[in-house]
């Protein structure tokens, strides 16, 4: 593939037959039920499915913020077993502290890692340019727009350098004109960073645009009903979504979601 970035066979992030339980008023639901994929190191995932498939109940665990009712999560052979540096997280909703600057924000885990005041600030104005809001950095996030405190967001959890970059949605609740434009801005990064990337949307053509491979979930309880290979070059612009390929894989995808919406309307 065209840009730097390259996926080798090794195994990044190993989910072995994951299930996932909750319990409730109404009994007990399971919200996954035996998920296994292995993501190779700098590789794209993106996940799509029906709302309620389990697709964010999968990235806490991977994340470590929630644990499996049975199976495992690894990541580069080590069991997961709760947060760790190893993995960044960003949420469709920004959580930015906001008595602090764009600058503080994108610093406050580079401190609780122990680095100088003099490597944050480096560190954090590298990330910051990368996003194109160094000019931005003692603002803050009250005097940003929705997409600006994104980038901000995504500045901060590259800034800490994980292994992988877990994303739910990040682009959810921006228009479509600031979306695209994240999106270019994120698979640029990730060929100059060498990430494992996984992430959740619920939109079709942005999973194709960005993703190797995209991994469509069925509805509750969540498995992998699909994963399609996504064989176009980059970079990948926009224009991209007019080719033939692009329309037909498009097709492909939302069928399989579109039929998996209507088993959780039955």
């Amino acid at each position: 593939m065209a840009g730097k970035s390259t996926v080798n066979d090794k195994v990044k992030v190993k989910i072995d037959n994951v299930v996932k339980k909750f319990d409730t008023r109404k009994g007990e639901v399971t919200a996954l039920n035996g998920v296994n994929l292995d993501i190779k190191e700098n590789e794209f995932i993106c996940v799509v499915g029906p709302s309620g498939c389990g697709k964010s109940t999968l990235l806490s665990i991977i994340a470590g913020l929630a644990e499996p009712t049975d199976g495992m999560v690894y990541v580069d052979g080590e069991k997961v077993e709760g947060p760790g540096k190893d993995r960044g997280v960003v949420f469709q909703q920004y959580a930015l502290f906001p008595w602090l600057t764009v600058r503080k924000n994108v610093e406050f885990g580079l401190k609780l890692q122990g680095k100088s005041k003099e490597e944050c600030r480096e560190i954090a104005e590298h990330y910051l340019k990368m996003v194109d809001l160094l000019q931005f950095a003692d603002s803050y996030p009250k005097e940003l727009s929705g997409g600006m405190k994104q980038r901000v967001a995504i500045a901060r959890a590259y800034a800490v350098n994980p292994k992988v970059l877990l994303m739910d949605e990040p682009f959810g609740a921006l228009d479509a004109q600031t979306r695209t434009q994240l999106q270019s801005e994120l698979l640029e990064t990730w060929e100059k960073e060498q990430k494992t990337c996984f992430f959740i949307t619920h939109d079709v053509e942005e999973a194709i645009i960005l993703a190797q491979r995209v991994i469509v979930m069925s509805a509750r309880p969540g498995r992998i009903k699909d994963i399609i290979d996504i064989n176009i070059p980059y970079p990948r612009t926009q224009e991209v979504k007019m080719t033939k390929e692009f329309l037909e894989l498009k097709n492909k995808i939302w069928g399989e979601v579109y039929q998996e919406y209507l088993e959780v309307r039955k």
